[in-house]
């Protein structure tokens, strides 16, 4: 067993047992390393400075140890540039990466679904196979070849791990989006990649709401000029026993019927670079139209081995669950646990249906090893009283991943005391641009309260100055990157052009500091050799020139009971000038709830007594909502922009946009006093 839970300021939360240290991959890993190069690396930080100063040879052994599916690795495995975007992994290599997550073909389980209480499914690893065999004859058959562009505007469905495997299986980029976003948020992100395949759905489910999007794609198609062809997934109406009448969308047919003259058989891998494009992904786009972000099919590949391997510790059969949409980074990463022949738990809809436990019982019914979810939904887990380590088994479970926000302390309290005490809890830190990790965990590592575990092997990972100096631990800073590593993307798509990016690129990540990449998080370092995580760079907080994190507050703020949920912005001061900044928040509270001079009090107070005077907000103020993005992030930089007069300029990136009405509103208030 391992070490039980102890609240004890100098002590981890969780140890990892000798048992599960052995039997680890990274164990494993560090053993073949030594091996290989006579070296004696004793732990995981050895191990990582090994990895960071000898690039070539870690993801080198990377390769060998996982056994990537290739025609041909090469003896080339890094070579280094003077510009960091230009350095160059596995150069001479050809592969397919659809090749390398269809492993098996058996009839062992490789997806579940769970739509809500409404759905559920099952598909085997030869079912799978099939299914990714006949998609790939009808992607061929509608001249879709490498370079061509494939997207999906679908639920987290098996069709959409079906599409995306048959699109890559043929060298085509795969491109995907949520059902949740409208027509124009559709076009703004499918009208620059220029698709030649649409797969979408009918509709979905929501807090047990049906959610129709025909009209949606009625308007949309006509707008998407490359289009070929257009596939729907009659999701809904397959659930509810009904008809899809699809005469309003141009070039539709039903997947099904499509389908329906290709049998099942082999599936073709074309070899290809280790650089061909493999995703496009898309920036949020709350300051102007999202960016579209070319990543590279061996380096995720790469990458994604890594972190399945060696930080999630995923073993064959293990069943791996993210709560995450189309339209997210997480559903990518999700996905490649395909490599190490785990099965893929997939959801879609509230994951407060169905009396607020839905996904601790799907977790039961199907034998969850591995639990991802948002720090957001640990926080309203926690509000909502929820306590699945009274009213759940979740026997098999190993691990908890969090990430799409900072996960506070408290909230790595709620797991251990409200979901379980023998887990290794996994905050994980990356983004988009990367479509994986910096920091994230391992199972060797206890866990530190408030503590992502380490950074990622192969990553070197610094924290810096604002001047680009190096910070000792201890000290918050600028998040970097000083290494070339092989999730850098291939760059930004603009107007179906590399070249045309090649600027907007360079100024996203490697301009503010030459030479490294600078990721935009606002990170320290622990006496762990662990990270703490204080919000975005670009939303932290300078009240008398000193640097706040956002995510200070939050944690101080959103422990008391009355708050729902909050956001903090700096605010000019006085206002027009730029002399100074000072601190406002915005709180939602329980329902039924007004925010008083007695509460306003206790707020203020809980903050000065756990952080500093600095950080106490100048105004607390009572909204009824709070915006994000459809990826669950709140948008700091909106609100601000609205409150200094300035536009936001793509609202269609919002979950709910109409929330930014009452922060305009509030520009002058704000101004006043």
């Amino acid at each position: 067993m391992n070490a039980p839970l102890t609240l004890e300021q100098n002590q981890p939360l969780w140890q990892p047992s000798p048992e599960r240290i052995a039997a680890a991959h990274v164990t494993a890993f560090r053993q073949f390393v030594n091996q290989r190069r006579g070296l004696q690396l004793v732990d995981y930080e050895a191990l990582w400075q090994w990895s960071i100063h000898n690039l070539g040879d870690f993801w080198g052994a990377v390769w060998d140890s996982s056994d990537v599916k290739a025609e041909h690795r090469g003896e080339r495995v890094y070579l280094p540039a003077d510009s960091m975007p230009d350095a160059r992994f596995f150069p001479d290599a050809r592969l397919n990466f659809a090749q390398n997550l269809l492993r098996r073909k058996d009839d062992l389980t490789a997806i579940l679904f769970w739509g809500e209480d409404k759905v559920r499914r099952e598909l085997s690893w030869r079912q799978l196979h099939a299914e990714v065999s006949r998609m790939q004859q009808w992607l061929a058959a509608q001249g879709v070849g490498p370079g061509d562009r494939v997207a999906a505007y679908l639920p987290n469905l098996p069709e959409a791990i079906i599409t995306m495997l048959a699109a890559s299986s043929l060298g085509a980029m795969f491109t995907s989006a949520s059902p949740d976003f409208g027509a124009q948020g559709l076009i703004d992100r499918f009208g620059q990649v220029q698709p030649k395949v649409l797969v979408a759905c009918d509709g979905y489910f929501y807090a047990g709401k049906t959610v129709d999007v025909r009209d949606k794609l009625a308007e949309a198609v006509p707008r998407l000029e490359s289009l070929q062809a257009v596939l729907i997934v009659p999701y809904v109406a397959q659930a509810l026993g009904a008809r899809t009448d699809l005469a309003a969308i141009p070039k539709a047919r039903l997947w099904a019927e499509a389908l329906a003259p290709f049998a099942g058989g082999e599936v073709r891998f074309v070899q290809l670079p280790f650089d061909h494009p493999l995703y496009i992904l898309y920036s949020s786009g709350t300051t102007g139209v999202p960016k579209c972000i070319v990543h590279r099919a061996g380096g995720v590949l790469l990458k994604h081995l890594s972190e399945m391997r060696l930080h999630a510790d995923v073993h064959t059969g293990d069943r791996v669950f993210y709560f995450t949409t189309c339209g997210w980074m997480m559903w990518n990463w999700l996905v490649s646990a395909l490599t190490q022949s785990a099965t893929l738990c997939l959801y879609d809809g509230s994951p407060f249906a169905a009396g607020g436990n839905i996904l601790f019982d799907y977790a039961d019914a199907v034998g969850m090893t591995h639990f991802g979810t948002s720090a957001k939904f640990i926080e309203a887990m926690d509000k909502a009283g929820l306590e699945p380590i009274k009213t759940h088994q979740l026997s098999a479970l190993r691990s908890v991943f969090s990430t799409g926000s900072p996960l506070v302390a408290e909230g790595f309290d709620t797991v251990y005391q409200r979901i379980k005490r023998n887990v290794c809890l996994s905050s994980i830190s990356g983004g988009t641009d990367l479509v994986s990790c910096f920091t994230l965990g391992t199972p060797t590592h206890p866990v530190w309260r408030g503590e992502i575990q380490a950074a990622a092997l192969g990553m070197a990972v610094a924290v810096f100055d604002e001047d680009g100096k190096p910070l000792p631990d201890g000290q918050k800073g600028e998040l970097v990157c000083t290494q070339p590593f092989p999730t850098m993307p291939l760059g930004f798509l603009v107007d179906g052009s590399m070249d045309k990016g090649r600027s907007k690129y360079m100024d996203a990540y490697f301009t503010r500091m030459p030479g490294v990449w600078h990721h935009g998080d606002y990170i320290e370092r622990t006496a762990h050799h662990g990270y703490i995580i204080y919000g975005r760079s670009d939303a932290t907080l300078n009240p008398g020139g000193v640097r706040i994190g956002t995510a200070e507050i939050y944690r101080q703020v959103e422990q008391l009971p009355e708050v729902v949920e909050s956001l903090v912005i700096g605010q000019n001061w006085p206002p027009g000038t730029y002399n100074d900044v000072r601190v406002v928040l915005f709180v939602k509270l329980r329902e039924g709830l007004e925010l008083d001079e007695a509460l306003i009090n206790r707020i203020k107070l809980a903050i000065r007594n756990n952080t500093t005077p600095r950080h106490v907000p100048a105004r607390v103020v009572q909204v009824h909502d709070i915006p994000r993005t459809k990826s669950n992030k709140i948008v700091e930089l909106a609100v601000r922009n609205l409150v200094h007069g300035e536009p936001v300029k793509n609202l269609t990136a919002l979950a709910n946009p109409d929330a930014l009405d009452e922060y305009r509103q509030l520009k002058n208030e704000l101004e006043a006093s």
